[in-house]
């Protein structure tokens, strides 16, 4: 995708000619997959300019004063913006713009025809409408999955395969909130459990973050549903709740670990993602009927 960004701080030029999902005009973290592309960016005030032959989506992670966009015919648009703001580019507009107090944001732009596919498989809307949106108020699932992206592009080693599930989600939520998109379409099967893709995103979601703190709130970022309905799809999908689906994951990995390893216990519980090593054990004799220092012992039996 061609997406060209001019962004100037007094006279001097910046990225210009940039390539999504290549964005080989940035210098910050960025990660492309075949869905699109994702970079984080931290710059001081300045101006720019934004032309893209697909969807673009820019969510603020931090409050910008006095964030000016302009078409090309020269109507300006000027609002203090949130933390949480959102601004979507359609493919083939040009926007020009500039900030006035240091901003902090995650830009995607999408293949396209991307997001008109996504919109078809998802919602089965036969022609997606997308229109141009300043950052005004704030959208906290888009702050959500924002700042997961953030997370995952600062992480040192990024894994695409989560990034692309992050833009897939992120990609559903601005077609369900800012399009022609009939509000009132399910990302759940008839019967109430996830779709398949869905409950795909959430598992690789908890199998890369088995060890880490994982709340509610990351995972309804990823599907574009209530916590209450998560919740309830969820576990029809998968026979358990959340927090014992993901207490499974957790027991398992110690398991293996103790098996196959001679780490200590009390290092094995954090790796596995529990606060102590009492805590490990508690849980597996709770839920495996057992302890951490049989499992070993059965181990090298």
């Amino acid at each position: 995708m061609q997406m060209s960004i001019e962004e100037t701080a007094g006279s001097r030029p910046r990225a210009a000619g940039s390539d999504f999902p290549a964005i080989s005009g940035y210098t910050e973290p960025r990660v492309s997959t075949s869905k699109g592309g994702v970079v984080h960016c931290v710059r001081a005030p300045q101006t720019f300019t934004l032309r893209s032959s697909g969807d673009c989506v820019v969510v603020l992670l931090a409050p910008v004063q006095g964030f000016e966009s302009r078409s090309t015919s020269g109507r300006a648009h000027v609002v203090d913006a949130p933390a949480g703001a959102v601004a979507i580019v359609p493919a083939g507009m040009e926007r020009y713009g500039g900030w006035a107090s240091p901003l902090e944001s995650l830009t995607v732009g999408y293949e396209p025809g991307q997001l008109g596919v996504l919109a078809a498989q998802a919602f089965g809307l036969p022609a997606l409408k997308l229109s141009w949106r300043g950052f005004a108020t704030a959208d906290d699932q888009a702050l959500q999955i924002g700042h997961l992206l953030r997370r995952e592009l600062l992480s040192g080693a990024p894994n695409a395969l989560y990034v692309e599930s992050l833009i897939t989600a992120l990609g559903l939520h601005v077609i369900r909130r800012y399009s022609n998109a009939d509000s009132s379409a399910k990302l759940v099967k008839p019967v109430g459990g996830l779709s398949p893709t869905v409950a795909q995103r959430v598992q690789e979601f908890l199998n890369l973050n088995v060890a880490g703190k994982v709340t509610i709130g990351d995972l309804t970022a990823l599907c574009d549903l209530s916590r209450g309905h998560f919740i309830e799809a969820f576990t029809k999908t998968f026979g358990v709740p959340p927090h014992r689906y993901l207490l499974n994951l957790r027991l398992g990995l110690a398991v293996q670990l103790l098996s196959q390893t001679a780490l200590p216990i009390a290092e094995i519980a954090y790796l596995s993602g529990f606060s102590s090593q009492s805590h490990l054990t508690s849980a597996m004799r709770k839920y495996r009927q057992t302890t951490p220092a049989q499992v070993r012992s059965n181990g090298r039996s």
